[in-house]
């Protein structure tokens, strides 16, 4: 017997018409979500208690951002990481990531447990095969984690920390490695999802309290939730097509947060795209580790 999916509509939360809106990450520290504009290389800071959405210019592609735990943001840039002291200044050091490649730019990324922020690159064009998966640790030291990528996307662990999981967008589904937290190592990957490409392209991805994954669509207008195992269980169905990653924010955790892209040309089907959008599904996320350098 087939179990029915559990189902959510998400709700515009901030019409803020994105041309590539990206990596949506809670602030527990200041109450706020960051989030990015990878092609407007912006980076934005959404208040919830006021509805006001700042946003500050850095002048190039802007993949990925986290907080640190110092206070200021750890950004993943066209070419390499940055590091801001204190939110609205501008990264003050850069730490080089295929700085002789000017056919690739850093895209999604996240901090892991320990505090490392591990975010990976691809090709302009996303010409297959041109990108890798990088380790940003607190002492500044980056490690090349994963050769061969074609558009470096979510990455994500389980709430026991024994398991990264990476969305490698092309491959279509997405993969888990053995992860050793001590050491901030990956073995063993396996393809864990299979997205049906009907559904759309995987993008971003989260790992509720529960720790089951939740898969941004590219081009399905939705995101999916699925069990550790792999079985797909729930649907956000997103009133845009271009859905690129989830983030849980709010006192509680509970409010999923939902970043997405506007469209090549105008649409009439979906004014909205390039909003924030937001549920509530009745499960709670895990707090975001901020960067520990």
């Amino acid at each position: 017997m087939t179990t029915a999916l559990e189902r959510w509509t998400a709700e515009l939360v901030l019409d803020a018409h994105a041309r590539l809106g990206e990596g949506p990450v809670w602030s527990a520290a200041e109450a706020v979500l960051y989030w990015v504009d990878i092609d407007l290389g912006r980076v934005h800071r959404y208040d919830p208690a006021t509805g006001r959405d700042d946003h500050l210019d850095v002048g190039e592609s802007v993949g990925a951002v986290a907080p640190r735990r110092t206070g200021g943001l750890v950004l993943a840039l066209q070419t390499g990481f940055g590091l801001a002291d204190a939110w609205p200044q501008l990264p003050r050091a850069r730490i080089g990531v295929e700085e002789d490649r000017t056919d690739t730019r850093m895209n999604d990324g996240a901090c892991d447990t320990g505090g490392r922020f591990w975010a990976g690159t691809m090709h302009a064009s996303a010409e297959p095969g041109h990108g890798s998966l990088y380790r940003l640790d607190p002492d500044g030291t980056v490690e090349h984690m994963l050769g061969g990528v074609s558009i470096s996307n979510g990455v994500a662990w389980s709430p026991d920390d024994s398991t990264m999981y990476y969305v490698d967008t092309p491959t279509g589904g997405v993969d888990a490695f053995d992860f050793d937290a001590a050491s901030g190592t990956i073995a063993n990957r396996r393809r864990l999802i299979d997205v049906d490409p009907a559904d759309g392209a995987p993008d971003g991805l989260v790992v509720d309290a529960e720790g089951c994954l939740w898969v941004a669509l590219w081009d399905g207008w939705a995101a999916q939730r699925y069990t550790p195992d792999g079985r797909l269980v729930g649907v956000v169905d997103v009133p845009v097509a271009r859905v690129t990653k989830c983030a849980f924010g709010g006192a509680g955790l509970d409010e999923l947060y939902i970043t997405t892209a506007s469209p090549d040309a105008p649409d009439a089907e979906q004014p909205n795209a390039g909003g924030l959008f937001g549920v509530r599904p009745g499960v709670v996320g895990l707090h975001a580790t901020p960067f520990a350098g």
